[in-house]
């Protein structure tokens, strides 16, 4: 439960010291920068699982007119 209270501690501070940061123009910059490379990694990760999506269901429809081709 102590270590518990001490990571509850340390999220409050987090923000409280990133809200500090945030009032700054270079925490406004660091924070911009931040954001837009999260932004661009979740984009990336987006585009990478609708493509191997697409990949997965293109293999599944060969399978299933391979094994009509069988019947």
């Amino acid at each position: 439960m102590k270590s518990f209270l001490w990571f509850v501690v340390g999220i409050a501070a987090g923000f409280a010291i990133a809200h500090q940061v945030n009032k700054t123009e270079q925490g406004k910059q660091f924070f911009d920068e931040l954001d837009r490379k999260a932004h661009d990694f979740g984009a990336a990760v987006n585009e990478g699982y609708r493509k191997r999506e697409a990949e997965l269901r293109s293999a599944i429809d060969d399978a299933e007119d391979t094994i009509a081709g069988l019947s």
